[in-house]
């Protein structure tokens, strides 16, 4: 294929390229790949434009993104896909409107999207009168709120202590033909356990139960962080066995809660079945976990169960911090248990750390490869990489 063929580089060809030198490399250097992918494909685009502020947002950050734009924005004109992927995630609901205002000056006039991240930042900033506003202006224009739109105002009202008028919010959805699925029963839900109206956040688990909607690992979540403020251990193991039944995993999140609180009352039992729950389902994080048991385990002086659990988590290809190994190392020497640490040191020893290597050249080649239509395996150093368009 000749070099003219410039059919292969689509945004979704440079947002895949570029995510991956954007994971090693700085804005700027992303930003350099970008502009040598311009000496193949000449028509750039406001679409390759998105698809580097949409790399920039999810590998970087929000700020980068906005700034980047604003350096580039003379370079083409942008669409309501750009200001809707640079919408999302202000904190400052000043700053959100000025965005807002120049999206309208270029004559993009806002969609649900755009609506629903400006209804969000006023929520976020307990500004609720705008965000009514906005909901208002969106009826005018015949664009219908969403549940995000409704969720957005829910978490709003629990923030200004309201969580009365966010359950009302559900049945209004309803009216609305609206119905609220499980991040809106869960934003509810959070308000009443802020207002430490307990019985309510539990009715309210009951019913989005009895609608059809299963409780997820946020929803279980609400309750394990109230349960582990108020010391429950009971209720925080009943409430763990019911979401292992109604077929939940929990994340690593709920894993955190439940064995600093096993820790809190010395229950090495129970965080021995929370721990042997994550290795047979594979849930949670071994390594954020594994701080807290092992730590728990030495102070308990239970080293065969410690060791048991070290070697569980190898064998799981995980490797434990050293600050746990060196825990138990010491707790080993201590107890002659010279065969038991040879054998953690030789298993510790797997895990050789690789120095992070990244080779410009390479992406220069990627892109010179694409556009020459040399679709295949291009062998580069020790690896093998497929080119896709």
């Amino acid at each position: 294929m000749r070099r003219k063929d410039q059919s292969l580089i689509t945004p979704r060809t440079l947002q895949v390229v570029l995510a991956r030198i954007a994971k090693v490399c700085s804005v700027r250097m992303t930003v350099e790949s970008f502009r040598k992918f311009r000496k193949f494909a000449p028509e750039f685009g406001v679409g390759c434009y998105n698809a580097l502020f949409r790399t920039i947002c999810q590998e970087k950050s929000m700020r980068d993104a906005r700034r980047l734009y604003h350096d580039l924005k003379h370079e083409f004109r942008p669409n309501l896909q750009t200001f809707n992927i640079l919408l999302s995630g202000w904190k400052s609901s000043e700053e959100a409107e000025c965005f807002f205002e120049e999206m309208r000056g270029m004559g993009v006039e806002p969609d649900i999207v755009s609506y629903n991240c400006l209804v969000d930042v006023y929520c976020r900033s307990r500004e609720m009168g705008k965000a009514y506003k906005v909901i208002d202006e969106m009826r005018d224009k015949e664009i219908s709120p969403d549940v995000f739109t409704f969720t957005s105002v829910i978490g709003g009202l629990g923030l200004i202590g309201e969580a009365e008028k966010g359950r009302d919010i559900l049945k209004e959805m309803k009216e609305c033909g609206c119905y609220p699925d499980v991040p809106a029963y869960n934003a509810v839900i959070r308000n009443f356990c802020i207002a430490k109206r307990y019985r309510e956040a539990y009715g309210l688990m009951d019913e989005m139960i009895g609608k059809g909607l299963n409780p997820n690992a946020t929803t279980y979540n609400l309750f394990f962080r109230v349960l582990y403020s108020s010391n429950d251990l009971r209720s925080s193991w009943s409430m763990y066995q019911r979401m292992m039944v109604n077929g939940c995993l929990p994340n690593t999140q709920s894993c955190m809660f439940l064995v600093r609180l096993f820790r809190r009352q010395e229950k090495v039992d129970m965080a021995l079945l929370l721990w042997n729950d994550m290795v047979e389902k594979g849930f949670g994080s071994f390594i954020l976990v594994s701080d807290v048991l092992f730590d728990f385990l030495c102070d308990m002086g239970k080293l065969d169960e410690a060791e048991k659990c070290f070697l569980q988590m190898v064998e799981k290809g995980q490797k434990p911090s050293n600050v746990s190994f060196k825990r138990i190392k010491i707790l080993m020497e201590l107890a002659n248990r010279n065969e038991s640490l040879r054998n953690l040191s030789e298993k510790m020893a797997v895990f050789v750390p690789v120095p992070p290597r990244y080779d410009i050249a390479e992406d220069n080649l990627v892109v010179q490869q694409i556009s020459e239509n040399k679709v295949g395996f291009q062998k580069t150093g020790r690896t093998k990489r497929r080119l896709r368009d």
